[in-house]
């Protein structure tokens, strides 16, 4: 019955479809027989960084970043709550750690694992802009705003394009209220998926 769900969770297309993750994640997912809803969040969330790189990169050549990793993050960000399923329904950063522990173990580089763990900060000194772009999509896709990590990423871009930081601004909010006008539906694929494993 868990596989059952966890499969269906991996692969139902949802309405409107959202993107697949990547291999390597659902079979890491299958691994540790992760919660359903789990598999489902990441989902969201991974399909809402696609849109968020796709437009960095249309309208921003510069600055330059690592698209694959942003994805990786976003798809993995929050892994470590297979192993604390109750920060699914309730706060708790005890996954954060937890996360990045797991990934490192399964071969998974630092650079990649350590979105597990950064992304519910984002104004440490070693914070870089793919970060960013994976705490925005853990936000934006339940359409929660936090101006100031989207300050920070106005300014990374601002710098990067010589544009005033208002243009940035107003392009920026302008993608990230298209995006949250889908929150209802994606949050309704999650809460479909059970937070505890059945029996």
């Amino acid at each position: 019955m868990t596989v059952d769900l966890l499969l269906r969770a991996l692969t139902d297309p949802g309405e409107p479809p959202l993107r697949p993750l990547p291999d390597q994640v659902a079979r890491l997912l299958r691994d540790l027989d992760a919660p359903p809803r789990l598999a489902a969040h990441l989902r969201a969330v991974h399909d809402v960084s696609h849109q968020l790189v796709d437009w960095t990169a249309r309208r921003h050549p510069a600055p330059r970043f690592d698209r694959d990793a942003v994805l990786f993050g976003a798809a993995t960000h929050d892994v470590g709550k297979a192993v604390h399923p109750a920060e699914l329904s309730g706060p708790g950063s005890a996954h954060e750690e937890a996360g990045r522990e797991l990934l490192l173990a399964q071969g998974i580089s630092a650079e990649l694992a350590r979105f597990a763990g950064t992304h519910a900060t984002w104004t440490g000194p070693d914070v870089g802009f793919e970060d960013l772009l994976v705490s925005v999509a853990d936000k934006i896709w339940k359409n929660k705003r936090v101006p100031e990590l989207e300050d920070l990423v106005v300014t990374r871009l601002t710098a990067a394009s010589g544009r005033t930081a208002w243009e940035e601004f107003l392009a920026l909010d302008d993608l990230l209220g298209s995006i949250g006008e889908g929150a209802d539906r994606r949050l309704a694929f999650q809460a479909s998926y059970p937070v505890q494993r059945p029996l």
